[in-house]
């Protein structure tokens, strides 16, 4: 197949590794390096932010948009694509009428450029998302779409710089990331697509390492070296264990690493005497220190919409602007260290409560001689209809990949019950949810490693 030559202006199709998105070819900002030894374009994503897109992965739009619907089912995809045609539409009619008022006259039609598009007009309302709320006032970093017809009547579909509360985003060369597992892949790809340079270490580094080293990252051999080459230093792993004792504390780990000035971000979800542990041994060997673990899924990781959770060193979490609106759709800061990891416990307790009452729910609806199908249509179309909701109902087609693990439920239930008991608040609903007949006994079903779903398999053997 003879290879396809894009030129600025083109509308594309991003199709590779990652989810498909629709963008436009446009010339990169002029501070923007090309990435040394690859041939790319610079592309403009609708509804995310721009990045320098290998030619392969590219395609153009039309030819391939099917292709890219049947492969991301995702909601936000969805709305972007069917955006993107509705406003071709438009500008095919007004290009249309102008023609048409031109010729009525026996004149040429006016060969001024069209105005850019405001956020409060018409035409951009459609295309915003009504699920998009407001800014909280707990300072969340959100992302606002633009649109502009330009004067030859072809379409720009660009994403306006998302904006912190400091600025704009600007990429940052010196930033490392521990942990390539079902959050930190997705983390680590969306900082490499806004243009980061990062520099990665898995615990099995040549199998997930590679992947990434592909796309541009590079690879640190040890946890202390990775600290001492960065300016930031992310952490995403699986328990207090790995990151306390692994990570941080052990052998070639982050504190053999730390430098005064350098900073440290644990993002796992861990209790919060782990976080102020961990934020004692950073400070003393004068590095800076923030948490700010992740509400979300693997799913929500890839497509760049986390909310973030942070809490400790806020000029940490000011530095680090530009690396979360890349990784997330919001960002939350508690104040003192360990605030974080709380409202993270409670957040994931919720869960997985309610992902243990939906498996039962399920179950006794079977046991009552009720349709599971329609219990789970009833649930997705009621008051407590929601993308958790719409996701999990692939219950009953067996389908349980993991987006989060059921072992990392336990262990949220599991430390979430200790924290009200040191509070001395009961929670009894976590309790029920965690012990023997529910998670527990999903993990001595072997669930461990499927999604939190999985506890499903606890009521039916």
């Amino acid at each position: 197949m003879a290879a396809v030559h894009l030129r600025i202006g083109d509308l594309v199709g991003k199709l590779g590794r990652y989810p498909p998105w629709p963008g436009k070819v446009v010339s990169p900002p002029k501070d923007l390096k090309k990435p040394r030894g690859k041939k790319c374009h610079f592309v403009k994503f609708f509804g995310t932010e721009d990045a320098w897109i290998k030619v392969e992965q590219l395609k153009p739009y039309h030819p391939h948009k099917e292709e890219m619907i049947k492969i991301n089912k995702g909601k936000r995809f969805q709305q972007a694509v069917d955006a993107v045609e509705d406003y071709l539409k438009k500008a095919k009619g007004k290009e249309q009428n102008s023609e048409g008022k031109g010729d009525s006259k026996g004149k040429k039609a006016s060969n001024k450029p069209l105005k850019i598009l405001e956020e409060d007009d018409e035409d951009l309302s459609a295309l915003k998302d009504p699920s998009e709320k407001p800014a909280s006032s707990m300072e969340p970093i959100s992302k606002r779409l633009k649109i502009i017809e330009e004067v030859t009547g072809s379409t720009s579909i660009q994403a306006a710089d998302s904006t912190a509360i400091n600025g704009s985003i600007t990429p940052t060369d010196k930033i490392g990331f521990l942990g390539l597992g079902l959050m930190g892949s997705g983390i680590v790809s969306n900082l490499l697509k806004m243009g980061h340079v990062v520099t990665v270490w898995n615990r099995t580094a040549e199998k997930q390492c590679d992947l990434f080293i592909q796309e541009g990252a590079r690879l640190g051999r040890t946890p202390a070296e990775v600290a001492s080459m960065c300016d930031i230093t992310f952490s995403c792993v699986s328990d207090p264990k790995a990151a306390r004792d692994q990570l941080v504390l052990g052998p070639s780990g982050v504190l053999q690493g730390i430098r005064p000035g350098k900073c440290y971000i644990e993002m796992s979800t861990v209790d919060p005497e782990t976080i102020t542990e961990l934020s004692q041994v950073i400070t003393s060997r004068g590095g800076r220190f923030l948490e700010a673990p992740v509400a979300g899924s693997q799913q929500l990781s890839n497509d760049g919409m986390l909310v973030i959770l942070a809490a400790g060193d806020r000029t940490v979490y000011e530095d680090c602007s530009s690396c979360f609106q890349a990784m997330g759709k919001t960002s939350f800061f508690l104040g003192e260290a360990g605030n974080a990891a709380r409202m993270m416990l409670i957040l994931n307790m919720v869960q997985g409560s309610f992902m243990a009452t939906i498996a039962e729910g399920l179950t006794l609806a079977q046991a009552t001689g009720q349709s599971q199908q329609t219990f789970l249509d009833i649930l997705c179309q009621g008051q407590m209809a929601s993308t958790f909701v719409d996701q999990k109902c692939q219950i009953l087609q067996g389908n349980f990949k993991p987006d989060y693990y059921l072992k990392h439920i336990q262990k949220d239930l599991r430390l979430a019950i200790s924290m009200g008991d040191m509070a001395n608040h009961p929670t009894p609903m976590a309790a029920a949810a965690n012990e023997l007949q529910v998670y527990k006994r999903a993990k001595a079903l072997d669930q461990s490693d499927n999604d939190i779903s999985a506890v499903y398999r606890a009521y039916i053997h």
